[in-house]
């Protein structure tokens, strides 16, 4: 056998060798095949939509609105128009403004609270203190707590930005109205009573004044 011969199938088994190798490592593909699987991605924090907006993993509207309710909706959308836009502080200014209106109206002293009333409570506000004053009647009242805050609605208007959260209120307080002798003719100044009221709040979102108005009472 020539030199020539000898290389030719030296070169012939060495090149058998490497695709054998080859094969053994890439493998082979022999008509269709499946994709490989992917690796799966980094989980992210989920919000479920309703309408476009972010609400069902929201806790923060889940916690005091039912799931895919009016309200609920109402309070994603009031986020998307102002992202740091919380109810929980909400609630929580909101019974804050609760007791500090309701014991100014009581001691028929509204111009410290006048800024978070609407025109139209502001002049029903002012016509019963005028009303107790024409009469000749004083109110004495000692604010015991509030035992439950809770929303009771939401409404949002896309147009105007004008967002309306109604608040259930619970409160515990001593209230007397006495005549110009003196004599009690409502309530009981020792006794507490419970105070049951729906406040309605309205802002427009996105402004730069945090405050919310009073606009209704129930």
């Amino acid at each position: 056998m020539s030199n020539s011969m000898l290389q030719l199938l030296v070169l012939g088994a060495i090149a058998v060798f490497l695709i054998l190798r080859l094969r053994g490592v890439l493998g082979t593909r022999d008509g269709y095949e499946p994709p490989r699987p992917q690796p799966e991605p980094i989980e992210r924090k989920r919000f479920d939509t309703i309408d476009g907006t972010a609400e069902q993993g929201d806790s923060d509207i889940s916690d005091h609105a039912e799931k895919g309710s009016p309200a609920a909706s109402a309070l994603a959308e009031m986020k998307r128009a102002e992202p740091s836009f919380a109810v929980g502080p909400f609630l929580s200014g909101a019974k804050s403004a609760y007791e500090m209106i309701l014991m100014a109206f009581e001691r028929g002293e509204l111009d410290e609270v006048r800024g978070f009333l609407s025109p139209e409570v502001a002049q029903a506000f002012d016509s019963v203190i005028a009303d107790r004053k024409a009469r000749g009647l004083t109110t004495t009242a000692q604010y015991l707590g509030t035992r439950e805050t809770a929303l009771a609605g939401a409404e949002f208007n896309r147009d105007t930005r004008t967002a309306e959260i109604s608040v259930r209120f619970v409160g515990e307080m001593i209230v007397a109205t006495r005549d110009a002798e003196g004599n009690v003719v409502d309530g009981d100044a020792k006794s507490p009573r419970k105070q049951r009221d729906t406040w309605t709040f309205a802002r427009q979102m996105g402004q730069n004044d945090p405050n919310w108005q009073l606009v209704a009472t129930a």
